[in-house]
């Protein structure tokens, strides 16, 4: 299957298109059985971004959310104005309340609407645990299994269930990846990888009975890992020799140009505006 994935999304920008940047994620997919996004960013780049790089979401055949965090939602209102009824696959905890706790301060950073609203602007939500197949040859991960001692959970952050309980930390089971089965190979894509990167794709490689992952891009969440988790990491990308990784949104600066130096050619910025075809 022929595939072009364009970062609609992300903390920075790689084109002088008039696109702006956000805190937050979202890639189309194009492939020739049909088109889909993943994510939808804060919703302040999803729709201006999209016209500026040529891509017309009312073509979507299905949008995937990757967890219940504001900068992965936040455009989904935007996308089903202009879309109408559309298939939304996630995770079932994807509206459970959550808050990030730093300073004495705690914020909401779940997502900012509620369910019944986003119906009523055409959300079919299709919201399952379990691997899903979302078009032919896409992909969602369902819930990741935390095996490995050194992908943490993040402990500035916590949720309120909707029975009342408090989970803290959060446990973010709703982090699901999407997975695109291109003629290169598995495509890997990332909201934030709440659930550890190794986790994500040995869990991946257990799901499809592959070898090998060929591209891995988007969010990694080691900006905010140690040092002992970023090595684990770099280890498994040359372990299962993975072609192209491409880094966005939670990576942070730092640890994007670490992996930049490690991994040289096979390395490149997902920022707005980057693409990767197949």
């Amino acid at each position: 299957m022929k595939v072009r994935l364009t970062i609609l999304c992300e903390n920075s920008v790689g084109v002088p298109f008039g696109v702006i940047g956000e805190h937050g994620f979202a890639c189309h997919v194009e492939t020739d059985r049909g088109e889909y996004l993943f994510d939808t960013g804060q919703g302040l780049g999803i729709l201006p971004n999209a016209l500026a790089l040529g891509k017309d979401l009312r073509k979507i055949a299905a949008v995937m959310i990757s967890h219940g965090h504001y900068d992965h939602t936040g455009g989904l209102p935007a996308v089903l104005k202009i879309r109408g009824s559309v298939p939304v696959h996630g995770h079932p905890d994807m509206f459970v309340e959550r808050f990030y706790n730093v300073g004495g301060k705690q914020r909401d950073i779940g997502i900012p609407f509620r369910r019944s609203w986003l119906a009523s602007l055409g959300a079919d939500f299709r919201l399952d645990t379990e691997m899903t197949e979302v078009g032919r040859g896409i992909y969602l991960t369902g819930e990741i299994p935390r095996k490995t001692s050194f992908e943490k959970r993040d402990a500035h952050m916590s949720a309120r269930t909707a029975d009342g309980r408090t989970l803290d930390p959060d446990p973010i089971l709703d982090d699901l990846s999407m997975i695109v089965d291109s003629d290169a190979g598995l495509i890997l894509v990332l909201g934030c990888a709440h659930a550890g990167v190794v986790n994500i794709i040995e869990h991946v490689m257990a799901q499809t009975g592959r070898e090998r992952i060929h591209a891995v891009i988007g969010g990694t969440h080691l900006g905010f890992a140690t040092d002992a988790q970023f090595e684990e990491t770099v280890r498994a990308i040359d372990r299962y020799r993975i072609d192209r990784v491409g880094v966005s949104h939670c990576t942070g600066l730092e640890r994007a140009s670490q992996l930049h130096a490690r991994l040289k050619g096979r390395f490149f910025f997902g920022c707005v505006g980057s693409v990767l075809e197949c």
